[in-house]
């Protein structure tokens, strides 16, 4: 059995979470076995269903909270367990902490892949400034160099490794997320939304999501077309914010704090459009998962990168166009509403890469290559 130490899995179920649980779903784990290396001693995103599928959930203290008890706890795992593992893979936003590669290696872990999950900062100065420290040394650690997309590529790898970056493919179960008329109906009528524009987002409650835009723009949209509501679904930093925001707009009738859900295709069947404002991506999950269930989505033109786009039901819209202007553009959507076809997703996703089910046999070469 080839056994992979995966880092990668926080309490959150975002992006990075989904992608590792997307492709252990589909693994030849007869082959293949991964266990999951948890900065945190509470449950993670998924806990329930990796050990299902025969994973083990390694719980270590967190670094930032407990910083010594978080150094003796990843010790004591690596020097118990590091021979039993042929590869580490680290899936991270930025390169703050290397640690986990630096351990690795220290334990004679043979292949220490670096994935980068994002294209830009989304933490704060002293955190940047160890991600550029890291950046000037990371090939002393890491032996191979993996990204979401070319931006996330550049803003993790100096010039020379940005040539040696892998690019993996945030590919999607297809029928997981999938349009499904019963699942919107559950939604809507639990919600009692049922004869509403629906409108959403799905992502972590952060200014790098920038739901703030999408209640400045919900404003301008409402006061034309009262019969509508915003829907978030996630949880984060912005919770408080978001809710203050909406009370100042006097909108806050028309947001639904969806929190985090764990069955995303359900709620992607309830809304109408998906609202796509971040200010920075590496490679949308939500963004392609928004195209699987056949939504029209509006997202930020300049920073989603164009590969995202595989339907023509997938639109860009400039940041500095401002809210009001966002708002006429869904005004323009919401005219003629109409789902992908199902047929046509599978066949641009399967083409482009996106497709699980064709892209993990790649995943499993590249994990067991010398």
């Amino acid at each position: 059995m080839y056994k992979v130490l995966v880092f990668g899995i926080t309490e959150n179920p975002g992006g990075v979470e989904s992608f590792l649980v997307n492709y252990y779903r589909k693994i030849d784990r007869t082959k293949i076995q991964f266990d999951f290396l948890c900065n945190t001693h509470n449950e993670v995103a998924y806990e329930n269903e990796l050990k299902s599928l025969g994973g083990q959930v390694v719980h270590i203290a967190m670094r930032s909270k407990e910083p010594m008890k978080y150094r003796k706890e990843l010790k004591e795992f690596m020097e118990k367990h590091a021979s039993d593992y042929q590869a580490v893979w680290v899936n991270v936003c930025s390169l703050a902490n290397i640690d986990y590669l630096k351990i690795a290696k220290k334990y004679g872990i043979k292949k220490r892949i670096i994935h980068s999950h994002n294209s830009q900062n989304m933490d704060n100065r002293i955190r940047m400034f160890l991600h550029m420290i890291n950046r000037q040394r990371i090939s002393d650690y890491a032996t191979d160099f993996w990204a979401c997309s070319e931006d996330a590529a550049k803003w993790f790898y100096k010039e020379d490794l940005q040539s040696k970056a892998v690019i993996i493919k945030n590919a999607i179960e297809l029928d997981r997320v999938g349009f499904s008329e019963e699942k919107r109906e559950v939604i809507r009528n639990k919600y009692g939304i049922s004869d509403k524009l629906v409108l959403g987002n799905v992502g972590r409650l952060h200014f790098q999501k920038n739901q703030l835009f999408a209640l400045d723009i919900m404003k301008y949209f409402s006061q034309k077309n009262p019969n509508c509501v915003l829907m978030l679904v996630g949880q984060g930093e912005d919770e408080k914010k978001l809710h203050q925001r909406a009370e100042e707009l006097n909108i806050k009738e028309k947001i639904i704090f969806a929190g985090v859900q764990s069955d995303i295709g359900a709620y992607l069947s309830a809304f109408d459009i998906f609202l796509f404002p971040s200010v920075f991506e590496g490679l949308s999950i939500a963004g392609l998962e928004a195209q699987v269930n056949g939504l029209p989505v509006l997202a930020s033109y300049g920073v989603i990168p164009k590969e995202v786009k595989l339907t023509e039901n997938f639109h860009f819209k400039k940041l500095e166009d401002g809210a009001k202007s966002w708002a006429e553009e869904i005004e323009k959507l919401s005219l003629e509403l109409k789902r992908t076809d199902k047929n046509e997703i599978e066949k641009q996703f399967t083409e482009a890469g996106f497709n699980i089910d064709t892209e993990v046999k790649r995943l499993e070469k590249l994990l067991m290559e010398k």
